[in-house]
């Protein structure tokens, strides 16, 4: 079976109060964030979140996600910065480094694919994944953190049994993405 997701960030001031947020329904999101961050660092930390709270399951998982960096990093570049030291092409340190580490070690061994969607453009996991995203931002910015959600180990049966419109049991999902 495929999990599908959407993973979105938002830093307000980047770098500032930033958040982040995964969505596959209502029963099955998380967020978080910090009081001062960048938008790429709340995007990446959106989907090491889902990949972490998914890593118990055999699943396959399919993550929309309205970032380029995020995607060109762990589809593109990651392989390079690796073989180069966590070093980008011009010799300069890999940003976020820490969390591209995470991320790779999340990602070994599973099936993980990734599909681009234009921000605001009304896809409604993306949608979901932001309206987390930006109310994470603004908790941190009134100075509070913003509720987590159930996350994916209380959604597991609503998502996979309940809902089976948003996991596929379809090999061919995967092919021409």
């Amino acid at each position: 079976m495929t999990i599908i997701a959407a993973a979105d960030g938002s830093a307000l001031g980047n770098p500032g109060p930033a958040g982040w947020g995964w969505y596959v329904d209502d029963a099955c999101w998380a967020a978080g964030g910090w009081a001062h961050g960048t938008n790429n660092k709340a995007e990446l930390t959106a989907v090491l979140d889902l990949l972490q709270q998914t890593a118990h399951l055999d699943d396959d998982l399919l993550v929309y996600c309205d970032s380029t960096y995020v995607i060109n990093s762990v589809t593109k570049w990651m392989a390079g910065w690796k073989r180069r030291g966590w070093k980008k092409g011009d010799g300069q340190p890999v940003l976020n480094v820490e969390i591209m580490q995470a991320l790779d070690a999340a990602m070994a061994g599973r099936r993980v694919k990734f599909a681009w969607v234009k921000g605001h453009s009304g896809h409604p996991l993306n949608e979901a994944a932001d309206k987390l995203a930006n109310a994470a931002a603004t908790s941190w910015k009134g100075g509070s953190a913003p509720a987590p959600g159930p996350g994916f180990e209380g959604a597991v049966t609503t998502a996979v049994v309940e809902q089976p419109k948003r996991v596929y049991d379809d090999a061919d999902l995967f092919s021409g993405l």
